[in-house]
């Protein structure tokens, strides 16, 4: 039988964007998917309008408490405060900036202090965001600020059921990529990902592979030298420690069926390396999964998408699939707890 997890924290998103109906579409099909007890931080007529404006049959009720939370769960989305905006699908606006922040919040600090088991954060839309006092360059910062560490140590893992990658550099131009690979920044950023594959997935000895920077892995030297003064000595450190990593691998290799099956993790070295070859894979049901911290935050690998917003065509896929491997991810971790 598995553990039970405290109800997940679910953060509203933008309430423009497309995170609310997402919201609802998950909690109508919790029973098929299997999905942990969840509740929303604040968003309350936000919800029922876009239960409304989906036709779905979907109760919604304030809730006082973690508790309450849990037992609502079965017969409505339970929502954890009173803070609301009336914003509008596809119109976003400073309140609905306000309450997206807020909620940010309010569902990391419930995770933070071990009320929620976990959370799951809606898509936000960091440019309104930022003219309310937002300044971060997106939530994994956010997150890592509000633990208490460096930027660096939080980690952002795109996982889908096909492939899980991680970006070394996130968001940043293509041509600063180079100088802004260190050995040290592999060989730190692989090591919190080995530890929360063995924490978080259950995954005992954790295969890692390093994707080259340059076509051909720089064939030696002719397409640039990273490779082999900057990555092959991260991953010759990383051997050393006894881990299982492979590489620099050619990119446009790496991610082909046969290769796939090689690894459980591909750490990449710029953004679009990355995240491309999920997107393409799982793009439905793609989650952003924040390591290296002390609480678990997962989120649909997709932004809000204000253009469809309250159409009801935006597919539910990825939000299902962030709230599920939340729950997950908190039972392994409650496992790997008790048997230390």
């Amino acid at each position: 039988m598995r553990p039970a997890v405290s109800p997940i924290a679910i953060s509203l998103g933008d309430p423009a964007g497309i995170g609310p109906e997402l919201i609802v579409r998950a909690w109508s099909q919790r029973e098929e998917h299997g999905l942990a007890p969840f509740l929303v931080v604040g968003g309350y007529g936000v919800l029922v309008r876009a239960a409304s404006k989906l036709g779905i049959e979907c109760p919604i009720r304030i809730v006082a408490s973690i508790t309450e939370a849990a037992d609502t769960f079965a017969q409505a989305i339970p929502v954890f405060g009173t803070l609301d905006a009336e914003t509008l699908p596809g119109n976003p606006d400073a309140d609905g900036a306000r309450l997206a922040l807020a909620s940010l919040q309010g569902a990391a600090r419930l995770a933070l202090g071990g009320k929620a088991g976990a959370m799951a954060t809606a898509p936000i839309a960091k440019s309104h965001l930022a003219k309310v006092g937002f300044n971060h360059p997106g939530q994994t910062e956010f997150l890592a600020d509000i633990c208490g560490l460096d930027d660096q140590d939080a980690v952002m893992m795109l996982s889908g059921p096909q492939l899980r990658t991680v970006p070394l550099t996130v968001h940043c131009a293509l041509a600063d990529v180079p100088g802004l690979i260190t050995a040290d920044l592999i060989v730190h950023r692989t090591r919190i990902t080995i530890a929360a594959l063995k924490r978080d997935f259950g995954i005992d000895d954790p295969r890692i592979a390093i994707a080259a920077l340059n076509p051909h892995a720089g064939e030696d030297g002719k397409f640039g030298n990273e490779d082999q003064t900057i990555i092959a000595p991260a991953i010759e450190t990383l051997q050393a420690e006894g881990h299982t990593v492979s590489g620099p691998h050619p990119a446009d290799a790496l991610f082909s069926p046969h290769k796939r099956s090689s690894y459980d993790a591909a750490i990449c070295m710029y953004h679009d390396q990355a995240l491309i070859p999920v997107k393409a894979l799982d793009f439905d049901s793609g989650v952003n999964i924040t390591l290296g911290l002390p609480i678990i935050r997962t989120s649909p690998d997709h932004g809000t998408a204000f253009d469809i917003a309250g159409k009801g065509v935006a597919h539910p896929g990825a939000m299902i699939a962030a709230i599920k491997m939340a729950g997950d991810c908190a039972r392994t971790r409650m496992l790997s707890a008790d048997s230390a």
